[in-house]
């Protein structure tokens, strides 16, 4: 009973957290099809292994781990290195508004890039960035203020370019 209960709760935080899961895969493929496809094979791998989930409480932060995993490995496998940010069009009125920042997020190294995009674009918590990524707590802080200085960094010589 314990693991039909822990896989129904994984199919609701699936349903209910769609959009936020198809922002963080297309902040790593780029393209609005692979991104559909991380979220749908994201979802795939989250259901089929739903019985690997011991608490309830860790379910989101499970199934986020699953689709920046799924994203990363869309990327390895396509071995691309795309220098161009895509923004899809229902997005453009989102938190994702400014292309000179995506274009500096792009040159963060990967950690940073997304205890970056989870604090400020998707508004989690430094705990549980941490959890999610299996860090200390200031372990992250120190990375994200290592990563906002060299986003300001960038950014401040774009203004001057």
């Amino acid at each position: 009973m314990k693991k039909r209960g822990i896989a129904k709760a994984v199919e609701q935080e699936i349903l209910a957290s769609y959009e936020q899961l198809y922002r963080l895969a297309i902040t790593y493929v780029k393209n609005e099809q692979d991104a559909m496809d991380v979220v749908q094979e994201s979802a795939y791998k989250a259901m089929k292994n739903a019985g690997q989930v011991k608490e309830e409480t860790y379910i989101k932060t499970w199934l986020w781990r699953i689709v920046i995993n799924t994203s990363l490995d869309m990327c390895k496998k396509q071995k691309r290195i795309v220098s161009g940010v895509f923004i899809p069009e229902e997005a453009k009125e989102d938190v994702y508004k400014d292309w000179d920042m995506l274009a500096a997020l792009e040159e963060l190294e990967e950690r940073e890039r997304t205890i970056v995009i989870l604090k400020y674009f998707e508004e989690w918590k430094i705990d549980d960035i941490a959890d999610l990524l299996k860090e200390n707590p200031n372990t992250v802080k120190s990375i994200l203020y290592r990563s906002l200085k060299k986003l300001k960094i960038k950014m401040s010589r774009e203004e001057i370019a």
